[in-house]
């Protein structure tokens, strides 16, 4: 069995700030709220059209993570960097990837709302890799932005899920 080497990639230090700003990128996610993670860890946003488990980025494999059921087509894959190329994964949506600077006094910390957090959510078919059923399994935080919700996702968990699954 081989030693797994865990990382720290922790979120907090991937809100990087500029004069009291933060900088992220809005992902478009179903039944859920969408997400949002450091612009900074974006390395690309392609258009995409097919469901894949695999993409193909710069000769390198990447590990996909479904943010939709496998019956709906995605437009657009987001290649996140890691703390490891091993641990890089890419996001597979559909809709708009915009960018939103915010003050980080406007960002409130939020319950995630009960309607969100269902047994048999769709959330379930999101990803064959991460076996687990419920928004929470890859939940880092719940955040109000301008009277929006996003989730800050453990991209921590998430990649090494994958990797693990993926070898």
């Amino acid at each position: 069995m081989r030693q797994m080497l865990k990382h720290s990639f922790e979120a907090v230090s991937l809100l990087t700030t500029t004069n009291g700003m933060l900088d992220v990128t809005i992902i478009p996610a179903l039944d859920q709220p969408d997400w949002l993670v450091p612009s900074s860890l974006i390395l690309a946003v392609d258009e995409y059209r097919e469901y894949a488990s695999i993409y193909e980025w710069q000769q390198q494999k990447i590990a996909v993570f479904h943010m939709l059921p496998s019956h709906q087509t995605p437009d657009k894959i987001v290649v996140l960097e890691g703390n490891t190329s091993a641990h890089r994964i890419a996001l597979q949506t559909l809709g708009e990837v915009r960018q939103l600077q915010a003050r980080i006094s406007d960002v409130k910390d939020v319950e995630l709302p009960e309607h969100f957090i269902k047994s048999n959510s769709n959330i379930a078919t999101v990803s064959e890799h991460v076996q687990e059923e419920v928004v929470l399994s890859y939940l880092f935080q719940t955040v109000m932005i301008d009277d929006t919700l996003y989730l800050v996702p453990d991209l921590d968990k998430i990649a090494h899920q994958l990797v693990d699954v993926d070898g």
